[in-house]
């Protein structure tokens, strides 16, 4: 039996490759990566992390997150009908052509196929090399669905909460007031890989090789299946981390509640509607509530009299090496008060081979960083500065 298992999972996982989403995720993230850069380019003249910064966060979390998901509806046999990854997989591609990432949500690719089972359940509608996958459909399996909605909106918290927070973007915008000020903006995509049981032998019909077992008197496919999550947060009154944080949190606490609607649903059928729609509801409470709140703050990267706030620091770069941090306040260079890009610049030129700082951190807290400078590289320490409009040609030093 085991033996058996390990075939299905190794053959399971090399049909990974034949979903269009695995590859057109890619593709989404690299537009991601290339929109972004040249965004920084055009506020900072250069760009914080690389354009392939997206496809590296693409898959490593996205697998073990998607593991994590196979092992309980794997273990729970929780079938998942080929008719809803088939519409999980088309309602992906179609809300990707919003250009809202956020839509990639498993509230809202998982919520809308939901409902279009619900709608085509009893219809005869025969697709090419697939059939008919929508006359014999068991009420039986919403709960199902629902359950596995629950999970990815657990997981796609984790994912946030863990990986959302890194290389969030710097970005200069324009205040209601015509002002220029600094935000951060999250907009990342994952794929997560999921093993299905998909039950019955609809996948062998077309492909004659598809594995096929039997748990007790039921017959399933195991397939393992791209998932793509996407979200999009805009940050402007707290820290990134801090707010990226709070919103993972937040769906996280999102999804255990749907669990909890969704499980009722094998008993009560109509709370797997419920759980559903919740997602559905939730998910986009979630967001304008983040929204909402952003715009009641003030802006937390704007020009300061007492200082210069860092917006952004490069990688691997000297300010990155003097461990500052996005948030803090520079002070002081080389015992000089400072106030803007100029008076640091000017303040970091009259001594050109040391270089201290004093930085107010975001606890309040005055520390003193210090470094040797070398030849190249004390014009551009890597920090990024909110500036104005006609300075944005010149915004890292």
């Amino acid at each position: 039996m085991a033996q058996d298992w390990f075939i299905e999972l190794l053959k399971g996982t090399g049909r990974l490759l034949l979903h269009p989403v695995f590859y057109y995720s890619i593709i989404l993230s690299a537009i991601l990566g290339v929109s972004r850069v040249k965004r920084e380019r055009k506020n900072f003249t250069v760009r914080a992390e690389d354009a392939f910064f997206e496809l590296r966060q693409l898959f490593p979390i996205g697998f073990l997150v998607g593991l994590m998901i196979s092992i309980v509806t794997v273990a729970a046999g929780i079938p998942i009908p080929f008719a809803a990854i088939i519409l999980v997989g088309a309602f992906t591609l179609l809300l990707s052509l919003t250009t809202r990432v956020r839509m990639l949500a498993p509230a809202y690719t998982l919520g809308a196929a939901f409902f279009a089972m619900i709608f085509l359940a009893g219809k005869d509608i025969n697709l090419p090399l697939i059939g008919d996958l929508f006359s014999n459909l068991d009420e039986k399996i919403y709960p199902s669905i629902a359950i596995l909605l629950a999970l990815l909106t657990i997981g796609e918290g984790f994912l946030i909460l863990r990986n959302g927070k890194k290389g969030t973007s710097p970005k200069l915008i324009k205040s209601k007031r015509g002002q220029t000020v600094g935000v951060h903006e999250v907009k990342r995509l994952w794929v997560v890989p999921v093993f299905l049981l998909v039950p019955g032998t609809v996948l062998t019909m077309p492909f004659e090789w598809w594995p096929v077992f039997s748990i007790g008197d039921n017959t399933y496919s195991l397939i393992l299946v791209p998932l793509a999550v996407g979200v999009h947060q805009q940050i402007q009154g707290m820290l990134p981390k801090e707010a990226v944080q709070q919103l993972g949190s937040r769906v996280i606490g999102l999804g255990i509640l749907i669990t909890l609607v969704a499980g009722a649903g094998y008993w009560f059928p109509i709370a797997s509607i419920a759980a559903v729609a919740l997602a559905i509801i939730g998910r986009e409470a979630l967001t304008l509530s983040q929204k909402l709140q952003e715009d009641n703050r003030p802006f937390y990267f704007s020009k300061k009299n007492h200082g210069v706030m860092i917006l952004g620091i490069l990688p691997e770069s000297p300010a990155d090496k003097m461990a500052l941090g996005v948030g803090e306040l520079v002070t002081k260079v080389n015992g000089t008060n400072v106030h803007d890009e100029k008076t640091f610049y000017e303040a970091l030129s009259r001594n050109r081979a040391h270089c201290k700082l004093e930085v107010l951190d975001t606890n309040g807290q005055i520390r003193f960083v210090q470094r040797a400078l070398y030849e190249g590289d004390h014009h551009e320490l890597g920090i990024l500065f909110v500036q104005d409009e006609k300075k944005w040609d010149s915004a890292a030093v």
